[in-house]
């Protein structure tokens, strides 16, 4: 397989994977589908505008569809076109993880490394939009750098948190810089990262010497002290996105204490039905978008999260955030090379100046479209935004 080749220097010694669901748990899944019974309408969920929640009849479509038409193995097959491979790391107290990734390594001696991290319903498959432009305009002895994209811990296909004692994310932040070291990229590395894994870029970037740069397109935090005092006039855009801003912390984030204050609850409600967890995390992506995402990229979501039973080992980053606002703490400030996009339907848009406090701010950029799911969403820009970072702050 093209982009296979893996670094020289690497010592972990990557195992080849490929995704395979059982047929059994397909069947099974469809079971499930079969027996699902949706609540009766009523004045919030016959609200079109989603409001107040997910619909019944976007609710009832996505059912039928997932029932009678999406395909699983096609999604398998796209994934396992591109190169899987399970890592091994020990953490510091000798806890023992597989850690799954993408990867598309290139055989040029100084590609670049850049790790891109995801977050919550999101997973490894965000960027996969990207990756397919990557293929497409690089081949494995032009592409100029090695692009790493993991399963973090408790998502899809690697090992969860330890069930004996709690994981915060500054735990899952040294298990990703161990793996990248393992890797190969002792010497260096970039960090990406939205949603959650903005949380573990910044960690990575502020507590690693071998994290040498981050591109954050998420940075949720509070207004700093001195914020009315810089001399930094936000834009139309940033005002706009400010107000959104403003108006969601009012409807967005009932799911987030609930993550974060009872996940045991939550995590086996969501684990025991799949219509429950579709409606759980298609609500999330149908709000959190600039535009609404195809079915089949939701139902993706939906089934990747089913067939790894990841909902219930996912949700320990919530607790952790809740108590340790990361962007917001000076120990975190960041004083490596930072680049920060800002995609106006992002659900908590932050202005640059703003993100400036928490970070030597190398490089910015503002788009005019794109949400929470901007590697999803507008592949192109993204990923353009990360090459145009990478050229400005990385010295060879």
């Amino acid at each position: 397989m093209e982009y296979a080749k893996i670094p020289p220097r690497s010592s972990s010694k990557p195992t080849p994977f490929q995704v395979s669901i059982p047929d059994s748990q397909v069947a099974r899944l469809h079971r499930h589908l079969d027996l699902a019974e949706l609540a009766p309408e009523t004045y919030e969920n016959l609200k079109e505008d989603e409001s107040v929640g997910i619909s019944h009849a976007w609710l009832s479509n996505a059912l039928h569809s997932w029932k009678t038409q999406y395909d699983w193995r096609q999604t398998e097959k796209r994934i396992n076109s591109f190169p899987n491979y399970q890592v091994s790391v020990t953490d510091e107290v000798g806890t023992d993880y597989s850690i799954h990734i993408v990867a598309l390594f290139s055989e040029k001696p100084d590609a670049i490394p850049i790790v891109m991290l995801h977050g919550w319903p999101g997973s490894f498959m965000e960027f996969l939009p990207c990756l397919d432009i990557v293929r497409n305009r690089y081949t494995p002895s032009t592409l100029p750098y090695h692009i790493i994209v993991p399963s973090i811990v408790g998502y899809c296909f690697s090992t969860g948190p330890s069930t004996k004692s709690n994981t915060t994310v500054a735990d899952v932040a040294w298990v990703i810089n161990s793996m990248m070291v393992g890797l190969g990229f002792q010497d260096g590395y970039i960090a990406q990262g939205g949603d959650i894994g903005s949380y573990l870029a910044r960690i990575l970037g502020s507590k690693f010497e071998e994290c040498k740069a981050v591109h954050l397109n998420f940075c949720g935090m509070q207004k700093p002290q001195n914020a009315d005092a810089t001399s930094e006039a936000l834009s139309k855009i940033e005002e706009a996105a400010l107000e959104q801003s403003r108006l969601s912390s009012m409807t967005e984030f009932a799911y987030a204490l609930e993550h974060a204050t009872r996940p045991a609850t939550i995590g086996f409600v969501l684990s025991s039905n799949p219509v429950a967890l579709l409606s759980w995390i298609g609500e999330k992506y149908l709000a959190w978008s600039h535009q609404n995402p195809p079915l089949s990229v939701i139902l993706d979501a939906a089934s990747v999260y089913w067939f790894t039973k990841t909902i219930a080992r996912c949700l320990y980053p919530y607790r952790d955030v809740l108590r340790s606002p990361y962007h917001d703490l000076p120990e975190y400030f960041i004083h490596k090379p930072l680049g920060f996009s800002s995609f106006p339907y992002e659900i908590t848009p932050t202005p640059i100046s703003w993100v400036r406090s928490t970070g030597n701010l190398a490089w910015s950029r503002t788009h005019s479209e794109g949400g929470h799911f901007a590697a999803l969403e507008t592949p192109d820009a993204f990923l353009r935004d990360i090459e145009d970072f990478v050229a400005s702050v990385w010295a060879p």
